[in-house]
Protein backbone atom coordinates (compact mmCIF):
# COMPACT_ATOMS: atom_id res chain seq x y z
CA UNK A 1 0.00 0.00 0.00
CA UNK A 2 2.96 2.61 0.64
CA UNK A 3 4.39 1.60 -2.82
CA UNK A 4 1.16 2.83 -4.78
CA UNK A 5 1.21 5.95 -6.68
CA UNK A 6 -1.16 8.94 -5.12
CA UNK A 7 -4.55 8.42 -6.51
CA UNK A 8 -6.63 10.25 -7.87
CA UNK A 9 -9.62 12.06 -5.76
CA UNK A 10 -12.44 10.61 -6.06
CA UNK A 11 -15.75 12.29 -4.91
CA UNK A 12 -16.31 10.97 -1.58
CA UNK A 13 -12.77 12.23 -0.71
CA UNK A 14 -13.87 15.78 -2.21
CA UNK A 15 -17.02 15.78 -0.51
CA UNK A 16 -15.23 15.09 2.86
CA UNK A 17 -12.67 17.82 1.82
CA UNK A 18 -15.27 20.05 1.78
CA UNK A 19 -16.97 18.79 4.69
CA UNK A 20 -13.59 19.47 6.73
CA UNK A 21 -13.31 23.04 5.33
CA UNK A 22 -16.90 23.89 6.08
CA UNK A 23 -16.25 22.46 9.35
CA UNK A 24 -13.02 24.30 10.27
CA UNK A 25 -14.76 27.77 9.37
CA UNK A 26 -17.41 27.12 12.01
CA UNK A 27 -16.66 28.92 15.21
CA UNK A 28 -15.58 27.21 18.83
CA UNK A 29 -18.33 24.90 20.25
CA UNK A 30 -18.97 27.53 22.96
CA UNK A 31 -19.31 30.36 20.49
CA UNK A 32 -21.75 28.52 18.82
CA UNK A 33 -23.80 27.51 21.50
CA UNK A 34 -23.39 31.61 22.59
CA UNK A 35 -24.98 32.10 19.36
CA UNK A 36 -27.81 29.50 19.58
CA UNK A 37 -28.47 31.26 22.64
CA UNK A 38 -28.84 34.69 21.36
CA UNK A 39 -31.01 33.09 18.29
CA UNK A 40 -33.55 31.77 21.09
CA UNK A 41 -33.66 35.39 21.71
CA UNK A 42 -34.82 36.48 18.85
CA UNK A 43 -36.63 33.66 17.72
CA UNK A 44 -38.79 34.40 21.52
CA UNK A 45 -39.12 38.06 19.76
CA UNK A 46 -40.20 36.73 16.42
CA UNK A 47 -42.66 34.32 17.51
CA UNK A 48 -44.57 36.38 20.28
CA UNK A 49 -45.53 38.80 17.27
CA UNK A 50 -47.90 36.01 16.15
CA UNK A 51 -50.71 34.86 17.98
CA UNK A 52 -49.15 31.44 18.38
CA UNK A 53 -50.29 29.20 21.18
CA UNK A 54 -50.52 25.39 21.60
CA UNK A 55 -52.23 22.84 24.04
CA UNK A 56 -50.66 20.76 26.63
CA UNK A 57 -51.12 17.36 26.20
CA UNK A 58 -50.44 16.84 29.69
CA UNK A 59 -52.14 19.39 31.49
CA UNK A 60 -54.23 20.77 28.87
CA UNK A 61 -53.53 24.10 29.38
CA UNK A 62 -52.27 26.71 27.23
CA UNK A 63 -48.79 27.40 25.96
CA UNK A 64 -47.66 30.42 24.91
CA UNK A 65 -43.94 31.92 23.67
CA UNK A 66 -42.34 34.25 26.13
CA UNK A 67 -40.88 37.39 24.90
CA UNK A 68 -36.96 37.16 26.17
CA UNK A 69 -36.19 40.70 24.34
CA UNK A 70 -38.51 42.44 27.34
CA UNK A 71 -38.41 43.44 30.90
CA UNK A 72 -39.18 40.18 32.49
CA UNK A 73 -36.98 38.50 29.83
CA UNK A 74 -34.01 40.46 30.77
CA UNK A 75 -34.82 40.10 34.98
CA UNK A 76 -34.83 36.00 33.94
CA UNK A 77 -31.46 36.48 31.96
CA UNK A 78 -29.44 38.50 34.62
CA UNK A 79 -30.51 37.03 38.05
CA UNK A 80 -30.76 33.31 36.61
CA UNK A 81 -26.94 33.45 34.96
CA UNK A 82 -25.36 31.66 37.73
CA UNK A 83 -28.13 29.45 38.84
CA UNK A 84 -28.60 28.17 34.93
CA UNK A 85 -24.78 27.36 34.65
CA UNK A 86 -24.50 25.86 38.54
CA UNK A 87 -27.78 23.88 38.08
CA UNK A 88 -26.85 22.37 35.52
CA UNK A 89 -27.39 18.47 35.10
CA UNK A 90 -24.36 17.24 33.56
CA UNK A 91 -21.51 19.71 34.90
CA UNK A 92 -21.34 18.02 38.60
CA UNK A 93 -22.04 14.42 37.34
CA UNK A 94 -18.88 14.65 35.05
CA UNK A 95 -16.89 16.61 37.25
CA UNK A 96 -17.14 14.17 39.69
CA UNK A 97 -16.78 10.99 37.45
CA UNK A 98 -13.79 12.68 35.81
CA UNK A 99 -11.80 12.82 39.43
CA UNK A 100 -11.97 8.84 39.46
CA UNK A 101 -11.03 8.28 36.54
CA UNK A 102 -8.00 10.51 36.39
CA UNK A 103 -6.53 8.62 39.46
CA UNK A 104 -7.02 5.42 37.77
CA UNK A 105 -5.53 6.81 34.90
CA UNK A 106 -2.27 8.88 36.20
CA UNK A 107 -1.84 5.90 38.28
CA UNK A 108 -1.27 3.92 35.17
CA UNK A 109 -4.04 1.59 35.86
CA UNK A 110 -5.92 1.86 32.88
CA UNK A 111 -2.41 1.44 30.72
CA UNK A 112 -1.14 -1.35 32.32
CA UNK A 113 -4.70 -2.90 32.01
CA UNK A 114 -5.39 -2.52 28.62
CA UNK A 115 -1.58 -3.52 27.62
CA UNK A 116 -1.89 -6.51 29.22
CA UNK A 117 -5.53 -7.48 27.85
CA UNK A 118 -4.18 -7.03 24.20
CA UNK A 119 -1.01 -9.28 24.98
CA UNK A 120 -2.17 -12.03 26.56
CA UNK A 121 -4.55 -12.57 24.25
CA UNK A 122 -4.40 -15.77 22.04
CA UNK A 123 -3.25 -14.95 18.49
CA UNK A 124 -6.93 -16.12 16.72
CA UNK A 125 -8.76 -13.95 19.12
CA UNK A 126 -6.35 -10.81 19.15
CA UNK A 127 -7.96 -8.87 16.50
CA UNK A 128 -11.52 -9.28 18.48
CA UNK A 129 -9.50 -8.71 21.54
CA UNK A 130 -8.56 -5.39 19.88
CA UNK A 131 -11.64 -4.44 19.27
CA UNK A 132 -13.36 -5.26 22.60
CA UNK A 133 -10.34 -3.94 24.40
CA UNK A 134 -10.65 -0.34 22.18
CA UNK A 135 -14.36 -0.48 23.11
CA UNK A 136 -14.13 -0.32 26.71
CA UNK A 137 -11.54 2.16 26.91
CA UNK A 138 -14.88 4.31 26.24
CA UNK A 139 -14.66 4.13 30.04
CA UNK A 140 -11.67 6.66 30.71
CA UNK A 141 -12.41 9.17 27.63
CA UNK A 142 -9.94 9.63 25.44
CA UNK A 143 -7.33 7.38 26.56
CA UNK A 144 -8.04 4.65 24.33
CA UNK A 145 -7.33 7.51 21.04
CA UNK A 146 -3.82 7.97 22.26
CA UNK A 147 -3.17 4.58 24.28
CA UNK A 148 -4.71 1.51 22.21
CA UNK A 149 -4.73 2.94 18.42
CA UNK A 150 -1.17 2.94 18.30
CA UNK A 151 -0.92 -0.32 20.18
CA UNK A 152 -3.19 -1.75 17.94
CA UNK A 153 -0.62 -1.14 14.75
CA UNK A 154 2.30 -2.03 17.09
CA UNK A 155 0.81 -5.37 18.06
CA UNK A 156 0.07 -6.25 14.14
CA UNK A 157 3.33 -5.67 12.98
CA UNK A 158 5.09 -7.52 15.89
CA UNK A 159 3.19 -10.46 14.84
CA UNK A 160 3.57 -10.02 10.73
CA UNK A 161 0.58 -8.11 10.03
CA UNK A 162 -0.53 -5.26 8.05
CA UNK A 163 -0.50 -2.65 10.78
CA UNK A 164 -3.24 -0.44 9.78
CA UNK A 165 -5.37 -3.28 10.04
CA UNK A 166 -4.49 -3.42 13.83
CA UNK A 167 -4.55 0.53 13.64
CA UNK A 168 -8.03 0.37 12.13
CA UNK A 169 -9.42 -2.61 14.40
CA UNK A 170 -8.17 -0.87 17.11
CA UNK A 171 -10.05 2.77 16.05
CA UNK A 172 -13.16 1.17 15.20
CA UNK A 173 -13.37 -0.65 18.79
CA UNK A 174 -12.41 3.06 20.29
CA UNK A 175 -14.75 5.29 18.13
CA UNK A 176 -16.87 3.19 16.23
CA UNK A 177 -18.21 1.41 19.63
CA UNK A 178 -18.65 4.66 21.52
CA UNK A 179 -21.77 3.80 22.92
CA UNK A 180 -20.95 0.69 23.59
CA UNK A 181 -19.64 -0.65 27.07
CA UNK A 182 -19.51 -3.09 30.43
CA UNK A 183 -19.48 -0.02 32.37
CA UNK A 184 -20.23 3.51 32.96
CA UNK A 185 -17.97 6.06 31.70
CA UNK A 186 -17.86 9.98 31.81
CA UNK A 187 -20.11 10.01 28.77
CA UNK A 188 -23.10 8.36 30.55
CA UNK A 189 -24.33 10.67 33.25
CA UNK A 190 -23.30 13.45 30.73
CA UNK A 191 -25.69 12.78 28.21
CA UNK A 192 -28.31 11.40 31.06
CA UNK A 193 -27.80 14.88 32.52
CA UNK A 194 -28.85 16.48 28.94
CA UNK A 195 -31.89 14.04 28.60
CA UNK A 196 -33.37 15.18 31.96
CA UNK A 197 -32.94 18.91 31.43
CA UNK A 198 -34.82 17.81 27.75
CA UNK A 199 -37.39 15.41 29.11
CA UNK A 200 -38.46 18.42 31.74
CA UNK A 201 -39.64 19.94 29.11
CA UNK A 202 -42.47 17.87 29.52
CA UNK A 203 -43.03 16.40 32.61
CA UNK A 204 -41.08 18.22 35.13
CA UNK A 205 -40.00 15.53 37.52
CA UNK A 206 -38.65 13.25 35.06
CA UNK A 207 -35.41 11.58 35.94
CA UNK A 208 -33.25 9.90 33.56
CA UNK A 209 -30.67 8.23 35.60
CA UNK A 210 -26.63 7.41 34.03
CA UNK A 211 -27.21 3.85 33.97
CA UNK A 212 -30.20 4.63 31.50
CA UNK A 213 -28.99 2.76 28.30
CA UNK A 214 -26.82 0.15 30.47
CA UNK A 215 -28.37 -3.14 29.62
CA UNK A 216 -28.50 -1.92 25.72
CA UNK A 217 -24.97 -1.24 25.57
CA UNK A 218 -23.58 -4.24 27.55
CA UNK A 219 -24.62 -6.72 25.01
CA UNK A 220 -23.61 -4.03 21.93
CA UNK A 221 -20.32 -4.26 23.15
CA UNK A 222 -20.64 -8.04 22.08
CA UNK A 223 -22.44 -7.47 18.80
CA UNK A 224 -20.19 -4.64 18.06
CA UNK A 225 -16.64 -6.22 18.70
CA UNK A 226 -17.81 -9.31 16.91
CA UNK A 227 -18.50 -7.54 13.60
CA UNK A 228 -15.47 -5.05 14.20
CA UNK A 229 -13.40 -8.66 13.70
CA UNK A 230 -15.57 -9.65 10.51
CA UNK A 231 -14.97 -6.41 9.38
CA UNK A 232 -11.28 -6.19 10.30
CA UNK A 233 -10.97 -10.29 8.68
CA UNK A 234 -13.21 -10.20 5.79
CA UNK A 235 -13.02 -6.77 4.35
CA UNK A 236 -9.91 -4.80 5.52
CA UNK A 237 -6.68 -7.04 5.71
CA UNK A 238 -7.32 -8.43 2.51
CA UNK A 239 -7.13 -5.20 0.78
CA UNK A 240 -4.63 -3.79 2.79
CA UNK A 241 -2.50 -6.69 1.64
CA UNK A 242 1.18 -7.82 2.81
CA UNK A 243 2.83 -4.17 4.60
CA UNK A 244 6.09 -3.49 2.34
CA UNK A 245 6.41 -0.11 4.37
CA UNK A 246 9.75 0.75 6.25
CA UNK A 247 8.47 0.45 9.97
CA UNK A 248 10.13 -2.29 12.18
CA UNK A 249 8.24 -4.56 14.29
CA UNK A 250 8.95 -3.68 17.85
CA UNK A 251 8.94 -6.15 20.72
CA UNK A 252 5.94 -5.78 22.95
CA UNK A 253 6.93 -4.88 26.43
CA UNK A 254 5.57 -7.32 29.12
CA UNK A 255 4.26 -6.50 32.34
CA UNK A 256 6.76 -5.23 34.87
CA UNK A 257 7.06 -6.71 38.50
CA UNK A 258 5.69 -3.65 39.52
CA UNK A 259 2.99 -3.54 37.21
CA UNK A 260 1.70 -7.35 38.23
CA UNK A 261 1.92 -5.69 41.73
CA UNK A 262 0.31 -3.04 41.20
CA UNK A 263 -2.50 -5.22 38.85
CA UNK A 264 -2.83 -7.37 42.15
CA UNK A 265 -3.48 -4.95 44.71
CA UNK A 266 -5.71 -3.32 42.19
CA UNK A 267 -8.16 -6.49 41.56
CA UNK A 268 -8.02 -6.90 45.74
CA UNK A 269 -9.23 -3.20 46.31
CA UNK A 270 -11.77 -3.98 43.58
CA UNK A 271 -13.07 -7.05 44.92
CA UNK A 272 -13.66 -5.29 48.34
CA UNK A 273 -15.57 -2.82 47.04
CA UNK A 274 -17.77 -4.95 44.93
CA UNK A 275 -18.24 -7.22 47.69
CA UNK A 276 -19.44 -3.37 49.53
CA UNK A 277 -22.00 -2.70 47.26
CA UNK A 278 -23.28 -6.49 46.53
CA UNK A 279 -23.99 -6.11 50.12
CA UNK A 280 -25.87 -3.15 49.97
CA UNK A 281 -27.59 -4.36 47.00
CA UNK A 282 -28.55 -8.50 46.74
CA UNK A 283 -30.16 -8.16 50.00
CA UNK A 284 -34.02 -7.43 50.46
CA UNK A 285 -32.72 -4.99 53.09
CA UNK A 286 -29.56 -4.03 51.91
CA UNK A 287 -28.27 -0.81 52.87
CA UNK A 288 -28.10 0.82 49.55
CA UNK A 289 -31.43 0.32 48.59
CA UNK A 290 -34.39 2.24 49.26
CA UNK A 291 -34.59 2.28 52.72
CA UNK A 292 -38.89 2.85 52.48
CA UNK A 293 -39.72 0.29 49.98
CA UNK A 294 -36.66 -1.88 49.38
CA UNK A 295 -37.12 -0.76 45.48
CA UNK A 296 -33.46 -1.19 43.76
CA UNK A 297 -34.25 0.55 41.09
CA UNK A 298 -35.53 3.70 42.86
CA UNK A 299 -32.88 3.78 45.57
CA UNK A 300 -29.61 5.65 47.19
CA UNK A 301 -27.54 3.47 44.47
CA UNK A 302 -29.23 4.09 41.54
CA UNK A 303 -29.25 7.64 42.26
CA UNK A 304 -25.49 7.74 43.38
CA UNK A 305 -24.41 6.21 40.46
CA UNK A 306 -21.64 8.69 39.99
CA UNK A 307 -20.45 8.39 43.19
CA UNK A 308 -19.81 5.04 42.86
CA UNK A 309 -17.74 5.77 39.19
CA UNK A 310 -15.44 8.16 41.56
CA UNK A 311 -15.04 6.18 44.32
CA UNK A 312 -14.35 2.76 42.53
CA UNK A 313 -12.21 4.32 39.95
CA UNK A 314 -10.41 6.24 42.92
CA UNK A 315 -9.63 2.71 45.21
CA UNK A 316 -8.48 1.20 42.35
CA UNK A 317 -6.45 3.56 41.04
CA UNK A 318 -4.87 4.29 44.37
CA UNK A 319 -4.61 0.67 45.26
CA UNK A 320 -2.42 -0.06 41.44
CA UNK A 321 -0.40 3.27 42.28
CA UNK A 322 0.39 1.96 45.58
CA UNK A 323 1.47 -1.50 44.42
CA UNK A 324 2.98 -0.53 40.89
CA UNK A 325 5.02 2.50 43.08
CA UNK A 326 3.52 4.99 40.59
CA UNK A 327 2.50 6.60 43.77
CA UNK A 328 4.77 8.18 46.25
CA UNK A 329 2.34 10.17 48.24
CA UNK A 330 -0.78 11.82 48.44
CA UNK A 331 0.27 14.37 46.27
CA UNK A 332 0.57 12.15 43.75
CA UNK A 333 -2.99 11.51 43.87
CA UNK A 334 -4.60 14.52 43.88
CA UNK A 335 -2.30 15.93 40.94
CA UNK A 336 -3.39 12.75 38.95
CA UNK A 337 -6.74 14.73 40.12
CA UNK A 338 -5.63 17.49 39.12
CA UNK A 339 -4.72 17.17 35.58
CA UNK A 340 -7.63 15.27 34.60
CA UNK A 341 -9.89 18.42 35.77
CA UNK A 342 -7.07 20.60 33.61
CA UNK A 343 -8.50 18.67 30.44
CA UNK A 344 -11.66 20.05 31.68
CA UNK A 345 -10.98 23.33 31.24
CA UNK A 346 -12.67 24.24 27.51
CA UNK A 347 -15.54 21.72 28.51
CA UNK A 348 -16.50 23.78 31.86
CA UNK A 349 -16.65 27.23 29.49
CA UNK A 350 -19.00 25.26 26.79
CA UNK A 351 -21.21 23.98 29.57
CA UNK A 352 -21.33 27.38 31.09
CA UNK A 353 -23.00 28.70 27.22
CA UNK A 354 -24.96 25.23 27.18
CA UNK A 355 -26.40 26.07 30.13
CA UNK A 356 -27.82 29.10 29.06
CA UNK A 357 -29.11 27.70 25.98
CA UNK A 358 -30.87 25.25 27.21
CA UNK A 359 -32.02 27.77 30.36
CA UNK A 360 -33.38 30.32 27.23
CA UNK A 361 -35.19 27.18 25.40
CA UNK A 362 -37.11 26.05 28.01
CA UNK A 363 -38.32 29.90 29.49
CA UNK A 364 -39.63 31.31 25.93
CA UNK A 365 -41.36 27.65 25.74
CA UNK A 366 -40.23 26.80 21.83
CA UNK A 367 -39.15 23.76 22.35
CA UNK A 368 -42.50 22.55 24.08
CA UNK A 369 -44.39 24.41 21.08
CA UNK A 370 -42.13 22.36 18.27
CA UNK A 371 -42.32 19.33 20.07
CA UNK A 372 -46.15 19.24 20.21
CA UNK A 373 -46.23 20.12 16.71
CA UNK A 374 -43.41 18.14 15.67
CA UNK A 375 -45.77 15.39 17.44
CA UNK A 376 -48.53 16.03 15.90
CA UNK A 377 -46.73 15.79 12.28
CA UNK A 378 -45.07 12.08 13.81
CA UNK A 379 -48.64 11.43 13.78
CA UNK A 380 -49.92 12.30 11.00
CA UNK A 381 -46.63 10.72 9.22
CA UNK A 382 -48.22 7.40 9.75
CA UNK A 383 -44.72 6.24 10.45
CA UNK A 384 -44.29 2.99 12.59
CA UNK A 385 -41.99 3.15 15.66
CA UNK A 386 -39.36 0.93 13.86
CA UNK A 387 -38.88 3.54 11.17
CA UNK A 388 -39.06 6.18 13.02
CA UNK A 389 -36.39 5.30 15.07
CA UNK A 390 -34.33 4.30 12.22
CA UNK A 391 -34.74 7.61 10.69
CA UNK A 392 -34.10 9.16 13.76
CA UNK A 393 -30.51 6.87 13.26
CA UNK A 394 -29.70 7.68 10.33
CA UNK A 395 -30.12 11.64 11.25
CA UNK A 396 -28.06 11.37 14.44
CA UNK A 397 -25.11 9.84 12.10
CA UNK A 398 -25.39 12.19 9.74
CA UNK A 399 -25.18 15.21 11.79
CA UNK A 400 -22.52 14.00 13.69
CA UNK A 401 -20.45 14.43 10.45
CA UNK A 402 -20.69 18.04 10.82
CA UNK A 403 -20.26 18.13 14.05
CA UNK A 404 -17.96 16.21 16.49
CA UNK A 405 -18.79 16.64 20.05
CA UNK A 406 -21.66 13.67 21.17
CA UNK A 407 -22.30 16.21 23.80
CA UNK A 408 -22.43 19.47 22.12
CA UNK A 409 -24.74 17.67 19.54
CA UNK A 410 -27.01 16.13 21.83
CA UNK A 411 -27.50 19.53 23.46
CA UNK A 412 -28.82 20.77 20.62
CA UNK A 413 -30.89 18.14 19.72
CA UNK A 414 -32.27 16.78 23.36
CA UNK A 415 -34.95 19.76 23.45
CA UNK A 416 -36.21 19.11 20.50
CA UNK A 417 -36.32 15.75 20.00
CA UNK A 418 -36.93 14.22 23.65
CA UNK A 419 -40.13 16.03 24.25
CA UNK A 420 -41.22 15.32 20.90
CA UNK A 421 -40.87 11.80 21.13
CA UNK A 422 -42.16 11.61 24.81
CA UNK A 423 -45.43 13.33 23.36
CA UNK A 424 -45.79 10.46 21.26
CA UNK A 425 -45.35 7.66 24.04
CA UNK A 426 -41.51 7.09 23.37
CA UNK A 427 -39.35 7.18 26.37
CA UNK A 428 -36.43 9.63 27.30
CA UNK A 429 -34.25 6.71 27.67
CA UNK A 430 -35.25 4.90 24.25
CA UNK A 431 -34.49 8.27 22.52
CA UNK A 432 -30.92 8.60 23.82
CA UNK A 433 -30.30 5.14 22.90
CA UNK A 434 -30.94 5.75 19.56
CA UNK A 435 -29.08 9.13 19.19
CA UNK A 436 -26.00 6.94 20.49
CA UNK A 437 -26.14 4.71 18.03
CA UNK A 438 -25.96 6.99 14.76
CA UNK A 439 -23.46 9.24 16.91
CA UNK A 440 -21.09 6.03 17.04
CA UNK A 441 -20.88 5.22 13.38
CA UNK A 442 -19.93 8.17 11.46
CA UNK A 443 -17.07 8.89 14.14
CA UNK A 444 -14.75 6.91 12.84
CA UNK A 445 -15.47 8.48 9.28
CA UNK A 446 -15.42 11.94 10.75
CA UNK A 447 -13.33 14.73 9.90
CA UNK A 448 -15.20 16.64 12.78
CA UNK A 449 -14.20 14.36 15.45
CA UNK A 450 -11.84 16.13 17.28
CA UNK A 451 -8.96 13.08 17.41
CA UNK A 452 -9.33 12.79 13.56
CA UNK A 453 -6.48 14.19 13.02
CA UNK A 454 -4.36 12.26 15.62
CA UNK A 455 -5.58 9.19 13.82
CA UNK A 456 -4.21 10.68 10.41
CA UNK A 457 -0.34 11.32 12.20
CA UNK A 458 -0.51 7.73 13.31
CA UNK A 459 -1.69 6.24 10.16
CA UNK A 460 1.33 8.09 8.17
CA UNK A 461 3.53 6.14 10.14
CA UNK A 462 2.92 3.09 8.36
CA UNK A 463 1.92 4.69 5.28
CA UNK A 464 3.31 8.39 4.20
CA UNK A 465 0.40 9.04 1.05
CA UNK A 466 -1.88 8.31 3.25
CA UNK A 467 -4.47 10.73 4.19
CA UNK A 468 -8.44 11.27 4.71
CA UNK A 469 -8.87 9.43 2.31
CA UNK A 470 -6.86 6.63 3.50
CA UNK A 471 -8.69 6.77 6.81
CA UNK A 472 -12.08 6.91 4.81
CA UNK A 473 -11.71 4.37 2.81
CA UNK A 474 -10.48 1.65 5.10
CA UNK A 475 -13.25 2.88 8.33
CA UNK A 476 -16.46 2.60 5.81
CA UNK A 477 -16.96 -0.70 6.12
CA UNK A 478 -16.98 -0.65 9.89
CA UNK A 479 -19.17 2.60 9.86
CA UNK A 480 -22.02 0.41 7.38
CA UNK A 481 -21.50 -3.03 8.81
CA UNK A 482 -21.81 -0.92 12.73
CA UNK A 483 -25.05 1.08 11.75
CA UNK A 484 -26.66 -2.12 10.32
CA UNK A 485 -26.06 -4.33 13.18
CA UNK A 486 -26.98 -1.86 16.09
CA UNK A 487 -30.23 -0.67 14.20
CA UNK A 488 -30.97 -4.06 13.60
CA UNK A 489 -30.51 -5.15 17.27
CA UNK A 490 -32.28 -1.93 17.85
CA UNK A 491 -35.35 -2.98 16.54
CA UNK A 492 -35.04 -6.51 17.72
CA UNK A 493 -34.88 -4.86 21.49
CA UNK A 494 -37.77 -2.52 20.92
CA UNK A 495 -39.94 -5.64 19.84
CA UNK A 496 -39.27 -7.38 22.53
CA UNK A 497 -39.78 -4.80 24.62
CA UNK A 498 -36.54 -5.26 26.97
CA UNK A 499 -35.61 -1.61 29.15
CA UNK A 500 -32.77 0.39 28.08
CA UNK A 501 -31.53 0.08 31.37
CA UNK A 502 -32.39 -0.18 34.99
CA UNK A 503 -35.78 1.64 35.71
CA UNK A 504 -35.59 3.03 31.72
CA UNK A 505 -38.52 1.25 29.70
CA UNK A 506 -39.09 1.93 26.04
CA UNK A 507 -42.67 3.57 25.94
CA UNK A 508 -44.05 6.15 28.03
CA UNK A 509 -47.57 5.76 29.99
Amino acid sequence: MTDTPKVKKSGINRFLEIVEKVGNTLPHPATLFALFAFLVLILSWIISLFDLSVIHPGTKEVVKPLNLISVEGLHLIITQMVHNFTSFAPLGTVLVSMLGIGIAESSGLIGTSLRLMVISAPRKLLTFVIVFAGILSNTASEVGYVLLVPLGAIIFLAIGRHPIGGLAAAFAGVSGGYSANLLLGTIDPLLAGLSEEAARIIDPNYIVNPAANFYFMVVSTFFIAAAGTWVTEKLVMPRLGEYQGDEKPEELRKLSKEEKKGLKFALIASLGFTAFILGGTIPEAGYLRNPETGDLLRSPFMSGIVAFIFIGAAIAGIAYGIGAKTYKSDSDVMKGMGKAMETLGIYIVLTFFAAQFVAYFKWTNLGLIFAIEGAELLKASGLGSIPLMIAFIILSAIINMFMGSASAKWAIMAPVFIPMFMLIGYSPELIQGAYRVGDSVTNIISPMMSYFALIVAFIQRYDKNAGIGTIIATMLPYTFVFLIIWTLLLIVWMSFGIPMGPDAPLFLN
